[in-house]
């Protein structure tokens, strides 16, 4: 038995012999790819570079966008209170006709009723009574009383220009308000639109066929 495990490994150590592989030859190949390690190195930091350089454009994109919607939402705002300003206004000019034509109808009631009392004789109201009023004294009342009402009239008149030019110089100041706002958001955007385009000429330098230089951090 043993002799016969003998010659089976003896065999089986022969045919190891006989079927041996031979020797290997290949054909000598560059390793690695086909780029150097300075090549592979700025390519790697290029693509850090731009990675960092999305990550802040989002960072700024989210920031851009609530500053729009901040001031979309104060621009609402600010039409609501102009239209209730524009509200208000027209009401306050309503009230004012309406007080002018009272105004305008009860002085016209009392030049009426003085008038009316003179060409009787002295007011009622005075304690003393003459008797028989000359032409002259009748005329010189009249006279009085005329320019009287001139003068209240002319007052009104111009109480009612002061009123005017009071309204006018607050709608000349909601006006110049408007247009300072309008200018600040121009200025803002057109400072936006800049910084935009600093920024995408700054994308561009930093493409990756761009040549590399060492030290640059970013």
């Amino acid at each position: 038995t043993c002799s016969v495990a003998k010659k089976e490994l003896d065999d089986l150590e022969q045919w190891k012999k006989e079927h041996r592989p031979g020797p290997i030859t290949l054909v000598p190949q560059r390793l690695g790819g086909n780029e150097s390690e300075a090549q592979v190195r700025q390519n790697q930091q290029m693509i850090l570079m731009q990675s960092k350089y999305q990550q802040k454009h989002k960072r700024e994109e989210y920031v851009k966008a609530k500053k729009a919607a901040e001031e979309a939402e104060i621009l609402k705002k600010k039409e609501i209170q102009r239209k209730k300003a524009e509200r208000l206004e027209v009401k306050k000019r309503q009230e004012e006709m309406q007080r002018r034509e009272m105004f305008l109808g009860d002085q016209k009631y009392k030049t009426n009723e003085l008038l009316n009392r003179l060409d009787v004789g002295l007011p009622k109201s005075d304690s003393c009574q003459i008797a028989n009023p000359g032409p002259e004294s009748t005329a010189w009342k009249r006279s009085h009383a005329y320019k009287q009402a001139l003068r209240e009239d002319e007052n009104r008149r111009l109480e009612e220009m002061r009123q005017e030019q009071q309204r006018k110089a607050e709608l000349l100041e909601f006006k110049q308000k408007q247009e300072e706002e309008t200018r600040t958001r121009t200025l803002k955007n057109e400072q936006r639109r800049v910084n935009n385009a600093f920024l995408d000429r700054l994308q561009n330098k930093t493409q990756p066929n761009d040549i590399y230089h060492p030290g640059y951090t970013g």
